[in-house]
């Protein structure tokens, strides 16, 4: 074989970024319900699309989503916080993570640098981290309330490569949605995408991953030999 014909090197993995609602804690149809639950309160018209309109945004965001099209008469920052009240409510009850999921983050976090991007506020991540008893793992989690925009823009990956200290372009983000794919994506990093049942990613977002996997628990240290 000559030089020609050889393939191509492994690219170098420097850190690994995780989503966490929909790759780590099945949360998806929880914060649906967290959000019925406040229309059924205080009122607003919860539409079939409204789920899939607010993945990815950040908490600033969708909470003004739901006081503007669903019309929640409520301030955004109140309906911020009944939100995730039924949330919290739910993650400790039920503790919904994914089979395989934290022995998933585990692995890889002995190997790369690791660490979380989530759509979620601080408080749910310092939850969902603090139950899954991951605090080690992670070396740093970014909220997308701490940055400028929410996904599919890159703003939480690109933090959470600059706390890293790694180029995005040796990141590999870990992803379930359209907007998260996209923000991995629009970060420069190599994306794998898990889609779930529930809530699946578009099929034209899913075609942007270089890799797909069917569930967590296949997310093993070699399955990154299989990225380029």
């Amino acid at each position: 074989m000559t030089a020609h014909d050889a393939p191509p090197p492994r690219a170098t993995v420097g850190a690994v970024i995780f989503d966490m609602d929909g790759v780590i804690i099945d949360s998806e149809e929880h914060w649906d319900r967290a959000r019925l639950a406040v229309v059924a309160e205080f009122g607003g018209h919860y539409g079939s699309g409204v789920a899939a309109d607010v993945m990815g945004m950040s908490p600033p965001e969708w909470a003004r989503y739901l006081h503007d099209t669903v019309g929640i008469p409520l301030e955004p920052a109140i309906i911020e916080r009944e939100v995730v009240r039924h949330l919290r409510a739910d993650y400790e009850r039920e503790r919904p993570f994914f089979p395989g999921a934290i022995e998933a983050v585990r692995a890889i976090s002995r190997r790369w640098p690791t660490g979380l991007a989530s759509s979620s506020g601080r408080d749910l991540i310092d939850l969902v981290v603090a139950l899954a008893g991951l605090g080690d793992a992670f070396r740093v989690t970014v909220s997308g309330a701490e940055v400028r925009r929410g996904k599919p823009a890159p703003d939480v990956y690109l933090k959470a490569a600059e706390l890293l200290g790694a180029d995005p372009r040796a990141c590999v983000a870990v992803e379930d949605s359209s907007n998260g794919i996209r923000a991995g994506k629009n970060a420069g990093m190599r994306v794998i995408a898990i889609p779930t049942l529930a809530f699946p990613p578009a099929a034209d977002a899913l075609a942007l991953a270089d890799l797909t996997l069917q569930a967590i628990v296949e997310l093993t240290p070699a399955v990154f030999d299989r990225l380029r």
